[in-house]
């Protein structure tokens, strides 16, 4: 069955995905299933473009109804700094790579909403500020301003775990 077939080609990719977007397992889990399942309620929509088609055009939908779940649960900013800057270091690609990657995406997944959906459209789907101000509801300012806020977080934790491996 076409649901199947769905299924085993992109639920880890889409979970993954998803977690990227959501605090916790059980909303990735449910919203990538919310989203294979509007997939295959529009599938007459999908317009084959060449290989991988099919799965930028689920993940978008999936990006979509992740973006609408922060704007859903009215995430204000309580402070919009626009001058956020901060004294810590970049860290060095050799450092970054002294980390596993789930601790990079656990730090990620605990970031508050805002700073999570900011940075993972931003810094992993490659939007710009503008683009991602339009799709959240937010100045393009305030874009910029929380991610500068979400680096410095992931920075302070990158900083300190190197520092307690020694």
């Amino acid at each position: 069955m076409a649901e199947d077939e769905l299924y085993r080609r992109y639920a880890v990719r889409l979970y993954k995905l998803c977690r990227r977007y959501l605090g916790n397992e059980y909303d990735a889990r449910d919203l990538m299933l919310e989203t294979l399942l509007r997939a295959l309620d529009r599938i007459n929509t999908f317009k084959y473009t060449g290989e991988g088609s099919l799965y930028a055009w689920i993940s978008r939908i999936a990006i979509n109804k992740a973006l609408n779940r922060v704007r859903r649960q009215n995430w204000r900013m309580v402070s919009v700094d626009f001058s956020t800057q901060d004294n810590i270091p970049e860290p060095a690609v050799e450092e970054l790579a002294e980390i596993p990657g789930e601790k990079l995406m656990e730090w990620i997944s605990r970031l508050p909403d805002m700073r999570r959906a900011v940075f993972n459209l931003y810094c992993i789907e490659g939007y710009s500020h503008q683009e991602i101000g339009k799709m959240l509801g937010i100045s393009e300012r305030s874009s910029t301003s929380t991610l500068a806020k979400a680096r410095k977080e992931l920075k302070e934790k990158i900083h300190q775990y190197l520092k307690e491996q020694g």
